[in-house]
């Protein structure tokens, strides 16, 4: 198996890149193609939930769509994304359910114990140090708190690598997805990480296009 190949550490910054992301995931949107009924299937349903690389925000903003008396709080690195996530906001009618804050995974700019969920899809393969990550997830988490993370994987069938490749859109982010397949982590490589951080009783499991990770923050004593 090849090695990983970083794709980037500081996310997508150039507003042409930014316009182009924000179709490309909005096109899936309009699809059903987007995890928001797998992250309420594993009990992400209510209280205060952060997304972790939120993008212009279509995931977060369909899961408040699709839950009630839920809020949202997300952390981007590009904070040219941001500002597109707060435009789509105002599209949804939500903005005063939801609050975007520029920052990273490794450094969440929130309290201990704030969250009653975390949930993030695509960005797992940006994260240098995930084990960093994963022990903040742990730490703004009220206890008993709920996390979902998905992302590719870096194994991945060639064919089906290849279909994905053929019909993402627009044709300009056929060359980011396989960027991203290639920093995509391997289901061992995760589970090894998690065995060292606070989030160690994660379940791991993997299907044809990637990885989801689910828990529950258990605390002791």
């Amino acid at each position: 198996m090849r090695k990983r190949v970083i794709e980037t550490s500081h996310g997508i910054q150039e507003e042409s890149n930014v316009q182009i992301y924000n179709q490309m995931q909005k096109n899936l949107r309009d699809k059903g193609w987007i995890e928001t009924n797998d992250i309420i299937k594993s009990g992400l349903t209510s209280g205060v939930a952060l997304e972790i690389g939120s993008g212009p925000g279509y995931l977060g903003l369909e899961w408040l769509k699709k839950t009630s008396g839920t809020s949202l709080k997300a952390v981007e690195i590009s904070q040219s994304m941001i500002t597109v996530a707060q435009r789509n906001a105002e599209e949804y009618g939500v903005t005063s359910r939801c609050e975007y804050k520029n920052g990273r995974g490794e450094a969440i700019p929130f309290e201990d114990d704030a969250f009653d969920s975390v949930f993030t899809n695509g960005s797992l393969h940006e994260w240098s140090e995930p084990e960093k990550v994963f022990d903040e997830i742990f730490r703004i988490l009220k206890p008993e708190g709920v996390y979902y993370i998905s992302d590719l994987k870096r194994n991945m069938n060639p064919l089906i690598a290849w279909f994905l490749q053929i019909n993402v859109k627009p044709k300009e982010i056929r060359l980011g997805l396989k960027n991203s397949i290639a920093a995509a982590y391997l289901k061992s490589e995760i589970e090894e990480t998690l065995a060292r951080s606070k989030l160690n009783s994660a379940q791991v499991s993997e299907n044809l296009l990637g990885l989801k990770i689910k828990g529950v923050k258990r605390t002791t004593g």
